[in-house]
């Protein structure tokens, strides 16, 4: 199959070209925009309790609101307002709701603070497009115009709220984007100049993945969104660039050392190609495969990002798999190789390999103790998950601390009860829907206030009943902030104590920021258990099927599990030791980690067989394995850990986390699990590796051949050398 695909597009380049543009223009003018949504509640089902809250209180109280923005005053001096500076924001505040902007629905004026020094105005905005760029649009210009009105007065006006957060993230997202793109682009160029010695071969990768694999995929993503009517994040689109230019270049870096590699055992240019996509493509597919089937695996979370991110990601790698097989290798058939490798000369060499070889035959002669000591460090980064504890602020967590928005809701928590910029809302209502008679209101109220963790309850009769009378509404001030551990403990003991004490014939249901905070918990707990396994089972049926053995895929998905283990525990020691992890970063690290050790896992134990193959025992197949294996796989997972480490600087604290998380764990991917760990681990096992098949005992050729490997490549190049040319 691999090798009529090399065949096609090295013979037919023009016309591959040409398919892959038209398919391109097509897919992209055809696509949707890409949605995006900053609202945490919308990536949960409604069965969950604080999303019911949300549906009864939409219903039953229609006019009350919990404010998409919120507009703080203080005096530019920070003293106490005076008579005159609160008489000035309430014309401010009159004045924005006349201003008649988009999405805006009414402004009312707020709450003054405890010490004097503060007040606000609330914004009500449709609750139809709740967490839409319409929302963030409409921030922006509550922004401009209430800076505006203020201006002549002591009063400076700041905007904060989930509107405000949402416009912060936007443009968050877009320095962080700029900054992925750029730190990715250098440190590939620099790494592939150093590798090949080729401007030619250092920038045609990039031009690819950007201008047509990441557009392409993009549009697919839309297309795929609004078909599914998936969500949408502004901090998928950082992660997608860095994707795309990693995981693209590792597959172009692969097809390099093979190309290489067959020009120096003396094959014509268009030949060595054909071989190379032959070599590399059961490799790459394989090994795209188990990532895919590992993103896919997100579809099985119960969060609506999660949802939307393991699809993304599972079609970017697609296309970009796609791309690696034919737009790859038409492109550089076209260009004569004196041409593609100018102005270096080593690509005629056979490079000598000392490093590498030095260090395999240590590994072939102390398997024991490489096994023991590898995995040994993996076994004490690991023990810092001890200390995990998860952060749920996804807003927060994806703007920088310095944004208006994030300044404006430390100095609400400072200034008001910590949990006054996150009311949580009780709903008593009747089960068959009558109004509530004979409910002592006072009675359910003081057991909601006397709640450990409440600071305050109210409850207006006149004001807080439904228009039908079945429902009451309680608001509760937390003592904590709305994202924080104790708020949401808190509110778990809200709910019970509010279905303890629920009258007959009445049920309670508590919503809030802090109430959804409290089910995404549960969510991804629930994902824990689904996502994890199920992922680890679908790749240890691809390397079963893979390497014909029911022994390698146990000890290589433990591999990958030890690496994960490593990773997370030095993300949790590094950045986890104040508010925590973002909650969703474990699983995103979990299939990275997981996908992407499979891969350099097959890498290397592909490449362990064919020495194997050709008569050497279990410590010298490993031996040569590293030391032909070793050079491709430290140089492609320098390049991915390198790009992914950009996303540290992107001033994200989600992106930083996920940013040095996922670097991190390619580096024990590559450094430690697949040129380590791994191999020993095989030599030791020996020819029980491979059973009840002997696939490393003979010529198999279907078999996975590891791809971009240096050194020759012995009998199986020469069959399908012989091959190519009856073809």
């Amino acid at each position: 199959m691999f090798h009529r695909i090399g065949r096609v597009v090295v013979r037919h380049p023009v016309w591959t070209i040409v398919a892959w543009l038209i398919a391109a223009v097509a897919i992209v003018a055809t696509a949707p925009s890409l949605p995006s949504n900053s609202d945490e509640s919308s990536f949960l089902p409604s069965s969950y309790q604080s999303i019911k809250a949300m549906d009864i209180q939409e219903k039953a109280f229609p006019s009350n609101f919990t404010p998409s923005a919120i507009v703080l005053y203080q005096r530019n001096d920070n003293a106490p307002l005076t008579a005159a500076d609160k008489a000035e924001i309430s014309k401010i505040t009159h004045d924005l709701g006349t201003k008649k902007i988009d999405q805006v629905q009414k402004v009312i004026d707020g709450s003054l603070s405890k010490d004097g020094k503060y007040q606000t105005s609330l914004v009500q905005m449709n609750k139809e497009s709740a967490g839409q760029p319409k929302q963030a649009d409409a921030a922006k210009e509550l922004r401009k115009d209430s800076t505006a009105l203020a201006k002549g007065t002591d009063l400076k006006v700041q905007l904060g709220g989930q509107a405000a957060q949402a416009l912060d993230q936007q443009e968050a997202g877009n320095t962080s984007d700029a900054v992925a793109l750029v730190g990715s682009l250098l440190i590939i160029i620099i790494t592939l100049l150093i590798i090949f010695r080729s401007p030619i071969i250092a920038i045609m990768p990039l031009l690819i993945l950007t201008g047509v694999v990441f557009t392409t995929s993009n549009a697919l993503i839309a297309d795929a969104t609004k078909l599914f009517g998936l969500k949408a994040n502004n901090s998928l689109s950082a992660l997608l660039i860095v994707v795309v230019l990693g995981v693209g270049t590792d597959y172009f870096l692969f097809l390099m050392f093979r190309y290489r590699e067959r020009l120096r055992a003396g094959d014509e240019p268009k030949q060595a190609m054909i071989n190379s996509v032959t070599r590399v493509g059961e490799a790459i597919a394989s090994a795209a495969g188990a990532v895919i089937i590992s993103f896919l695996a997100l579809t099985l979370s119960t969060l609506g990002f999660l949802t939307q991110l393991g699809p993304a990601l599972a079609i970017l790698v697609a296309v970009t798999l796609i791309a690696g097989l034919t737009l790859f290798p038409a492109i550089c058939s076209l260009i004569p190789p004196r041409a593609l490798f100018w102005p270096g000369k080593k690509w005629q060499q056979e490079p000598s390999d000392a490093r590498f070889a030095a260090i395999g035959r240590m590994l072939g002669k102390k398997s024991g103790l490489v096994a023991i000591v590898s995995g040994l460090v993996m076994v004490l980064l690991a023990l810092g998950t001890l200390g995990f504890k998860a952060n749920y602020d996804l807003a927060s967590g994806s703007i920088p601390k310095t944004k208006e928005s994030m300044v404006v809701q430390d100095t609400m928590e400072k200034a008001y009860s910590a949990g006054a910029a996150d009311p949580t809302s009780v709903f008593l209502r009747t089960t068959d829907g009558k109004p509530l008679t004979g409910v002592d209101f006072t009675a359910f109220e003081s057991k909601l206030r006397q709640t450990d963790g409440v600071a305050d309850a109210t409850f207006d009769q006149s004001k807080d009943l439904s228009k039908d009378k079945s429902t009451a509404l309680f608001s509760l001030t937390l003592k904590y902030s709305g994202a924080s551990d104790q708020a949401i403990s808190a509110v778990g003991k809200v709910r019970t104590v509010a279905s303890d004490n629920a009258p007959p014939g009445t049920d309670a249901v508590v919503g809030g920021t802090s109430s959804i905070y409290r089910d995404i918990n549960a969510a991804v707990n629930h994902d824990y258990r689904t996502v994890f396994p199920v992922a680890a089972i679908l790749i240890m049926i691809i390397l079963g099927l893979l390497l014909r053995s029911v022994v390698a895929p146990w000890y290589l998905i433990a591999s990958v599990a030890l690496g994960f283990g490593a990773t997370l525990g030095s993300t949790v020691l590094i950045f986890g030791r104040g508010d925590g992890l973002i909650f969703m970063l474990p699983i995103i690290m979990y299939l990275f980690v997981v996908a992407i050790g499979t891969d350099y896992n097959i890498l290397m134990i592909a490449r362990l067989r064919e020495e194997a193959r050709e008569g050497r025992n279990p410590r010298e197949a490993a031996a040569e394995a590293l030391r032909h294996a070793g050079p491709t796989i430290g140089a492609a997972g320098f390049i991915l850990a390198a790009t992914f480490a950009t996303l540290m600087l992107s001033g994200n604290t989600f992106l930083t986390e996920m940013g040095f998380a996922i670097a991190f764990g390619i580096v024990i991917a590559a450094f430690v699990m697949a040129m380590f760990f791994t191999p020993a681990l095989t030599a030791l096992i020996g020819h029980a590796a491979w059973w009840p098949g002997h696939a490393d005992r003979g010529a198999d050729h279907g078999s996975l051949v590891a791809a971009g490997s240096q050194g020759a490549a012995g009998q199986q190049d020469r069959q399908l050398d012989e091959s190519g040319r009856q073809h």
